[in-house]
C-alpha cells in the first residue's frame, strides 16, 4: 500500500465535513484545476451542463459537430394548424438555436384536433393559432429561442441577417400547409437566392405532400450518417510483381503493389473509396494524416473447386501472408486447369470465378520507387480510417418541380410505379390557381367546387401534355413515363378538392417529424428527399353519405368526421387499447389517441404501462414531459398530461411490467376486453411476449421501432398476417470481441471501453461487491452458487471477494475512510495500467529471445507502463479521483467531489510507486501462451482450491457491508462514467491509442440507442393512420392489401422511404395430408367433455390427425408448436409409457430385466451380471439383490405415478407438473391457474413412417 505523509488523520470525517462547507467557494476556482473538467461528478448548481445532458441520445445520432451547427439554426415555420405545431415541436425538441411561427388566422374548434396545444379558452378569445401555440411550444427546451411573428414583417425578417438578435439569419423556411394566403413560389425564390433551405409539407384530407428545396448549390458532409470504419493494419506488404492469379479492378498486370492486411474480417469498403492513414510507425509515421484510395483485392479460382467462402478453413488461409494465399490457389488452379485441358470441355473457355479477399486491401499509390519502399518497413500498428468526401448537389426551385415531375414519388411503391402520384402533383398547382382565380380554396364537401376544381386539373394536365418532361396524365409503366394520355382519376382529384380543407392527425405527425428532419439537413449532416415524396390512402375514405360525414355541431372531431364519418367516431370512442410504454413512441401515441378521442366513450379506455421513470436525458424526444416531471412515472405523468387536452379520455396509468410474472392482472379478462394492442417498447423481448398474447387472444397489434434516423412499423393482424416472432430479432450483440485482445492486446478505442466496463468496472464495483455481500451474508449459499459457475468464473469471484477482504485488513483499524481509499485506488492504478504491462512486455521479451520471432507485430502493439513520477499526471489524477469516489459509494463512505480538496489530500499523502522486479519464467503466472498471449493463471486448479479454503475458513462475522454499484451511465454523480472514461484513456495511453471523450464512453458502454424527435414522431403518424383502418374495420372488410407496414431511413435520401404491404401469415407445413398446414395464429380447441384424462386426450389427438403422440408439454410461446423453447417436464411421454412393459423379476440365478430399464438405471448391469454368476451360497449375492430391489421400487414408482397421471385428468397433470416448489411462486402459479379455464399444450408426435407430424398448439378447456 501506499503511505500517508504528514497530514493529520486522526479526524478524517470532520475534514471532509469541512471541505464540503469549504466547497462552494472552493468550486468558483476550480479552474487553478488543470484535470477533470470533462468529468460529472465535481458539477453542482450552474456548473452542470443542463443542456448537453437533455440532448444527449440526439448526439448520439448526430455526433458532436452537427449538435453545434444546429444551435446556430434559425427556422420560420409558416402556418401553425397540425402540420405546423408537430413541425415545431420536432425541431425545438432538436434543439435548433430558434424557431420562429407565423400564423395569423384565428383558432377555431376543429384545430383541436390536431394541433395540441389549442385549446377551449384560446377559441373563446380569438387567439391566433401562433399565439395559442407559443407559450407550450416555448416550455419543451429552454435552450431553443421561440417566437412568433405576424405576416406583414415576413418579408423584412425572412431576408434578416440577425433573427431573434443571434446575429443569423434564417437557415431553413417551412410551408406547413398550401391553404396561406402568402405566395409561395415567391418564398421558395427568395429563399433559393438567400441560401434558405425551403420546405414545404401539407396535408389536406387524405393526402400529403412533402417538398424539399436546398438550392442551386448544397453541400452534403455526411450522405448516411453511418459510422465510418476505421481498420486496424494486421500486415503491410510490398509486392514486386501484381501476381496473376490476384485481381485488382484497374490495376495493371505484374506491377508494384501494396497489399494492406486488416485485422478485421470484412473491411466493409468498395474500390474507390478513401482512407486516412493513422498511427503508422516508424518510417510510416510521415503518412499519418494522408489521404488514399484503396481499391479491393480478389483472387481468380476455378469454378469446379467450389470453395466455401463463408467457411473457417478459407478465412483462416486467408490469415497467411499474400505470397502464400497466392501460391496456395495457385497450386489450386493448376490442378483444375490440367484436369480441364484433359476433359472433353477442354475446347471450352476455362470457367473461373474471382473471389474476393475481404480482409485485404490495395493501395492506390504514385508508382515511385522511394513512396512503395516506405512500406517494406512496416512491423506494427496502424489504421485505417474511412473517408467520406462531401457531395454537393443542386436543386430545382418548387415551381419547376411543380412542373417538371413528370413522374412524383408515391410513398407505397408500387402506386409510384404506377403514377398515382401524377394526380396529386396536379392537383397541388391546381388548388393554387383555384385560389388565385376565386379567392378562396375549394370548400369541405362542396360538389360543385370539387367538379370546377377537377376540370382546373384536366385543363392543366392538357396544357402540358406537349412539354418533355413535364407532368401530366400519361401512362406509367414500372416507374417511367410512357408518353401515352390516359384518364385523370376525376373521383380522386374530386376527393382531393371536397377534404382540402381537412387535416389528420396521423398525417400531420408523419409530415412534422419528415419536413423537421429535411430542416436539420441544413447541416450538411443526411441527404435531402428527391424534392417529392407524396403519400394518398384512398381506403380511409368508405362511406361519402352526407348525413354521415357532415358534423352538426362545433366538434373537435370535425376533419376526422368529414373524412371517415361519424360512424367511425363513434367506434373510436368506445375502442378499448393497451399502449405498452411510454417513451418517446408511447408519447406520439397517447397524443395521438387523445387527439382522435380514442376511449372517450362510456366503454371505451385506454391503458398504458410503463415502470420507468423520468428522466432528463427524455426530455429531448419524449414530448410530454418538462423539467417538474422528472424523477416521476412516466406512464402516470403522460396519462395526465394527454388528460389535460382531452378532459373526456378514459386512461389508466400503470406501472406494471408486462410479461410471465404480472399474468395475475393482465390476465384473461383484461386481454379479452381489449380491441388492440400497440406496442411502444424498446426491447425484443417484451415485444415477443406482447405478439405472444395477442396471437393467443386474436388480438390486432401495432408495432414500431426507431434507431436514430431509422425506423419501421408492422401491422399485425390476425389470421391475416405474420407475426413479430416471425422474425429473427434479438437483443444480442453479434460483434463479440475476443477476449485475449480486450486483455492484452488491444488496437482500438472499443477495445479499451469495453474491457474498462467488462473488465474493471464489473470486477471492482459491481460484480465483486455482490458476491463479497453473498459470501458475507451467507457463505453456503455463496459456494453452492460458486459451483454452478466455470472456472474462470469461480477464480474472478474468489479473487474479487478476496480483494475486498485485505482492503479491509489493511485499513487502520478496520475503519475505512476517505484517505484510505484514495491509496486502494492509487494500488489499482499500478496493479492495472503498471506492473501487468511491464510483466507482459517481460514475458513477450522472453519469448522473442527464445524462439526468434518478432512478437510485436500487426495489432499487437508494444505497451508502456504509467509513471506516477512523471510531470504530467492529468490522467492519473482523473483516475484517482474517480476511482476513490466509486470505492466510496462502496463502502458507503462520504467521498470529496471539489477537485481542488482532492487535489490538496492527494499531495498530502506520499504515494509512492512499488518496485517492479521480473516474474518468475518457471511459474505460470503472468505467462503468455504462443497462440494467443492469454493469461493462464485461470486455468491453475491448485491456486482455485487454495482461494476456496481460505474463504471456507474466513469469520466473516465481522466483515462491513459492501454496496455493489449497478451500473447507471445517466447519473453524472455517481463516478460511473467518469471512472470508465479515466479507465479507458489510461488503456489507451498504455497502448498508443486514441483517447476517447466522454460522451463516446457513455454511448458505448452504456449501449446507448440513438434517438430522435423527428424520427419518432414520423413513425408514429404513419402507424396512427394504420390504427384508423383498424377502427374501420378494414382489416376485416378488405383485408390486409390496403394496410402498410414501413422501413424508413431519414438519413439517407427518397429511395429510403419504403412502405410494404404485410405479409400474410407464415405457413407451417404438417406433414398431413390433411390439414397440410396451418399458421402461428392457429390452435387446436379441445374441452374435457371430449377428453378428460391425460390417456382420453392422447388417444383423441392420435385418432383425430393419425398420429402417435410422443409428448404433450406445455406450450412455451413463440413459434408455433416447433419452438426451440421446448419444456423438459411433460403432461405425457411416451417414454414413460413404455415403463409401464418394462419388468425386474428376481429369482434364482441372474434376474430378468427389460432391456429399457438398462438405459434409465444403467448402474444395476453390473448388478444382475454379478448375480448370474455368483452361486446362491455367495454371501456377496445379497449386495447385488439390495441393488436390484432398490431399481425395482423405483420403476414400480413409476409405473404407479406415471399411471396415476396418465388416467387421472388432463388439468391435475398439468398441475402437478408445472407447480413450482418456491412457496412465493406456487402462490402467484395458484392465482393465475384458478382464474383460467385452460392451458396451452405443444404437441410432438410422427406418422406411421416415423415422419415427425407438426401441429399447432392445443388449447385445452377443463372444468
Amino acid at each position: 500500500m501506499a503511505k500517508r505523509g504528514s497530514v493529520d488523520i486522526s479526524n478524517t470525517n470532520s475534514y471532509i465535513k469541512r471541505s464540503r462547507l469549504e466547497e462552494k467557494s472552493i468550486m468558483d476556482n476550480s479552474s487553478t484545476i488543470s484535470w477533470g473538467d470533462w468529468m460529472g461528478s465535481w458539477k453542482v448548481g450552474k456548473d452542470i451542463d443542463q443542456e448537453a445532458e437533455r440532448i444527449d441520445r440526439q448526439k448520439a445520432a448526430f455526433g458532436g459537430e452537427t449538435i453545434s451547427r444546429l444551435k446556430d439554426l434559425n427556422v420560420l415555420i409558416l402556418g401553425c394548424r397540425g402540420v405546423g405545431v408537430e413541425t415545431a415541436k420536432n425541431l425545438i425538441l432538436s434543439n435548433v438555436g430558434g424557431v420562429i411561427i407565423c400564423d395569423s388566422e384565428t383558432c377555431c374548434t376543429a384545430d383541436r384536433g390536431t394541433n395540441f396545444y389549442i385549446n377551449d379558452d384560446h377559441v373563446c378569445q380569438g387567439l391566433t393559432r401562433a399565439e395559442a401555440s407559443q407559450e407550450e411550444l416555448k416550455t419543451l427546451n429552454p435552450f431553443c429561442r421561440v417566437d412568433i411573428v405576424n405576416e406583414n414583417n415576413l418579408d423584412d425578417l425572412l431576408l434578416s441577417d440577425s433573427v431573434l438578435g443571434t446575429g443569423r439569419g434564417f437557415g431553413a423556411v417551412v410551408v406547413t400547409s398550401l391553404q396561406l394566403s402568402l405566395d409561395i413560389f415567391d418564398i421558395n425564390e427568395k429563399c433559393r437566392q438567400n441560401g434558405i433551405a425551403f420546405i414545404l409539407a401539407a396535408n389536406h384530407g387524405i393526402t400529403s405532400s412533402l417538398f424539399s428545396d436546398f438550392g442551386i448549390s448544397h453541400e452534403i458532409l455526411d450522405a448516411t450518417g453511418e459510422p465510418t470504419r476505421t481498420l486496424a493494419v494486421s500486415n503491410v506488404e510490398v509486392l514486386e510483381k501484381k501476381p496473376i492469379l490476384l485481381k485488382i479492378s484497374g490495376y495493371p498486370e505484374e506491377k508494384r503493389v501494396v497489399i494492406v492486411t486488416v485485422a478485421q474480417i470484412e473491411h466493409g469498403l468498395d474500390d474507390g473509396d478513401i482512407v486516412t492513414l493513422d498511427d503508422m510507425r516508424g518510417e510510416l509515421e510521415s503518412w499519418n494524416g494522408r489521404q488514399v484510395k484503396v481499391k479491393r483485392v480478389a483472387i481468380a479460382s476455378p469454378t469446379a473447386a467450389k470453395l466455401d467462402t463463408g467457411g473457417v478453413a478459407f478465412k483462416e488461409a486467408l490469415k497467411l501472408p499474400t505470397p502464400s494465399v497466392v501460391n496456395n490457389f495457385q497450386r489450386q488452379y493448376d490442378f483444375y486447369k490440367e484436369q480441364h485441358e484433359t476433359s472433353d470441355s477442354r475446347d471450352e473457355k476455362f470457367p473461373v470465378r474471382c473471389i474476393t479477399m475481404f480482409n485485404r486491401l490495395a493501395l492506390v499509390l504514385d508508382d515511385e520507387s522511394e513512396t512503395l519502399n516506405a512500406f517494406l518497413s512496416y512491423q506494427v500498428g496502424g489504421l485505417l480510417n474511412q473517408v467520406r468526401p462531401p457531395i454537393k448537389k443542386s436543386y430545382k426551385s418548387l415551381k419547376e418541380t411543380l412542373e417538371q415531375t413528370p413522374v412524383p414519388q408515391m410513398l407505397r411503391g408500387e402506386e409510384w410505379e404506377l403514377g398515382h402520384g401524377i394526380e396529386i402533383h396536379l392537383a397541388s398547382q391546381a388548388v393554387l390557381d383555384f385560389y388565385k382565380s376565386k379567392n378562396y380554396w375549394p370548400r369541405l364537401h362542396n360538389d360543385d367546387d370539387a367538379k370546377e376544381f377537377t376540370d382546373m386539373c384536366v385543363c392543366l394536365s392538357e396544357s402540358r401534355q406537349a412539354f418533355d418532361g413535364h407532368c401530366w396524365s400519361q401512362k406509367v409503366e414500372w416507374g417511367f413515363p410512357s408518353g401515352e394520355s390516359r384518364k385523370l382519376d376525376r373521383k380522386r382529384i374530386g376527393r382531393y378538392a371536397r377534404l382540402f380543407e381537412t387535416e389528420l392527425t396521423g398525417f400531420c405527425a408523419f409530415l412534422g417529424g419528415a419536413a423537421a428532419q429535411e430542416v436539420l439537413k441544413k447541416s450538411g449532416k443526411f441527404t435531402p428527399i428527391n424534392q417529392w415524396i407524396h403519400h394518398d390512402e384512398s381506403s380511409l375514405v368508405v362511406d361519402e353519405c352526407t348525413s354521415n360525414i357532415s358534423s352538426l355541431s362545433d366538434s373537435r372531431y370535425a376533419y376526422q368526421i368529414a373524412i371517415m364519418g361519424k360512424d367511425f367516431q363513434e367506434r373510436a370512442a368506445q375502442q378499448r387499447v393497451f399502449l405498452v410504454g411510454c417513451g418517446a413512441l408511447g408519447c406520439e401515441y397517447l397524443k395521438g389517441l387523445a387527439l382522435m378521442g380514442i376511449g372517450t366513450g362510456r366503454n371505451g379506455k385506454i391503458w398504458v404501462t410503463d415502470m420507468d421513470r423520468i428522466e432528463v436525458s427524455n426530455l429531448s424526444r419524449q414530448f410530454l414531459f418538462r423539467q417538474d416531471d422528472v424523477g416521476h412515472p412516466k406512464s402516470v405523468r403522460g396519462a395526465l398530461a394527454v388528460q389535460k387536452w382531452n378532459a373526456s379520455l378514459k386512461i389508466e396509468a400503470l406501472e406494471r411490467r408486462v410479461g410471465d410474472e404480472t399474468e395475475d392482472f393482465f390476465n384473461d379478462i383484461f386481454w379479452e376486453s381489449l380491441d388492440l394492442c400497440w406496442n411502444a417498447l424498446d426491447n425484443v423481448q417484451a415485444r415477443r411476449y406482447t405478439d405472444s398474447k395477442c396471437l393467443l387472444y386474436s388480438k390486432p397489434l401495432l408495432e414500431s421501432g426507431t434507431l436514430g434516423t431509422k425506423c419501421n412499423h408492422e401491422v399485425i393482424l390476425p389470421f391475416r398476417t405474420s407475426t413479430y416472432n416471425d422474425g429473427n430479432e434479438n437483443d444480442e450483440d453479434e460483434n463479440q470481441i475476443a477476449m485475449c485482445t480486450l486483455r492484452s492486446f488491444p488496437y482500438l478505442p472499443l477495445h479499451c471501453i469495453e474491457f474498462a466496463k467488462q473488465s474493471y468496472f464489473s470486477d471492482y464495483f459491481e460484480f465483486g461487491p455482490d458476491q463479497y455481500e453473498t459470501f458475507r451474508t451467507d457463505k453456503v449459499v455463496f459456494f453452492e452458487q460458486l459451483d454452478s459457475m466455470d472456472c474462470d468464473e469461480q477464480y474472478r469471484a474468489l479473487t474479487m471477494i478476496s480483494s475486498l477482504l485485505q482492503i479491509q485488513k489493511q485499513a487502520t483499524g478496520g475503519a475505512i475512510d476517505f484517505f484510505f481509499l484514495i491509496q486502494v485506488a492509487f494500488d489499482r492504478l499500478m496493479g492495472d495500467y503498471r506492473t501487468p504491462i511491464l510483466n507482459l512486455c517481460y514475458s513477450a521479451d522472453a519469448m522473442e529471445e527464445s524462439s526468434g520471432k518478432k512478437f510485436w507485430t500487426g495489432t499487437k502493439r508494444r505497451p508502456r507502463p504509467v509513471d506516477w513520477n512523471a510531470s504530467d499526471k492529468t490522467l492519473l489524477m482523473e483516475y484517482l479521483y474517480s476511482t476513490s469516489g466509486l470505492y466510496a459509494a462502496v463502502w458507503n463512505i462520504d467521498c470529496v467531489r471539489d477537485r481542488n480538496t482532492f487535489e490538496k489530500m492527494i499531495n498530502g499523502l506520499t504515494l509512492q510507486q512499488p518496485e517492479w522486479s521480473p516474474p518468475s519464467l518457471d511459474n505460470d503466472s503472468g505467462m503468455l501462451t504462443e497462440e494467443e498471449g492469454e493469461d493462464t493463471t485461470t486455468n491453475n486448479e491448485d491456486k482455485l482450491e487454495k482461494l476456496k479454503a481460505d474463504l471456507y475458513n474466513f469469520d466473516t462475522s465481522n466483515l462491513q457491508k459492501a454496496y455493489p454499484q449497478e451500473f447507471e451511465k445517466d447519473d453524472d454523480l455517481n463516478f460511473h462514467i467518469d471512472f470508465l472514461t479515466a479507465a479507458t484513456n489510461l488503456r489507451a495511453w498504455n497502448y498508443e491509442i486514441k483517447e476517447s471523450p466522454r460522451h463516446k464512453v457513455k454511448v458505448i458502454a452504456g449501449r446507448i440507442i440513438p434517438a430522435l424527435a423527428t424520427t419518432t414522431a414520423m413513425v408514429c403518424g404513419l402507424v396512427d393512420i394504420e390504427y384508423c383502418k383498424l377502427v374501420l374495420n378494414l382489416h376485416s372488410s378488405r383485408g390486409r392489401e390496403v394496410f402498410l407496414n414501413s422501413n424508413i431511413n431519414l438519413a439517407a435520401g427518397s429511395s429510403n422511404f419504403t412502405t410494404f404491404c404485410p405479409d400474410p401469415p407464415v405457413a407451417i407445413i404438417t406433414n398431413l395430408k390433411s390439414p397440410n398446414q396451418f399458421t402461428y395464429w392457429d390452435k387446436i380447441l379441445i374441452s374435457y367433455r371430449k377428453a378428460e384424462s391425460v390417456e382420453q386426450l392422447v388417444q383423441y389427438v392420435s385418432k383425430l390427425y393419425g398420429v402417435t403422440v410422443d409428448r404433450l408439454f406445455s406450450f412455451q410461446g413463440g413459434n408455433g408448436n416447433n419452438s426451440s423453447k421446448k419444456d423438459s417436464k411433460s403432461v405425457y411421454d411416451a417414454i414413460d409409457k413404455q415403463k409401464l412393459n418394462w419388468k425386474i423379476t428376481v429369482g434364482d440365478g441372474a434376474p430378468k430385466v427389460s432391456d429399457g430399464v438398462y438405459t434409465q438405471w444403467p448402474q444395476i448391469r453390473m448388478a444382475v451380471r454379478m448375480l448370474g454368476q455368483l452361486p446362491s451360497s455367495s454371501k456377496q449375492r445379497s449386495i447385488f439383490e439390495s441393488q436390484i430391489q432398490t431399481v425395482k421400487r423405483a420403476l414400480d414408482t413409476t409405473k404407479e405415478s406415471f399411471q396415476q397421471s396418465f388416467t387421472g385428468s388432463v388439468k391435475d397433470a398439468y398441475f402437478n407438473t408445472y407447480r413450482p416448489d418456491d412457496e412465493e411462486k406456487q402462490n402467484y402459479f395458484d392465482s393465475v391457474f384458478s382464474s383460467r379455464r385452460y392451458f396451452l399444450l405443444s404437441v410432438d408426435c410422427h406418422n406411421d413412417s416415423g415422419k415427425e407430424i407438426i401441429l399447432p398448439p392445443i388449447q385445452y378447456t377443463f372444468a
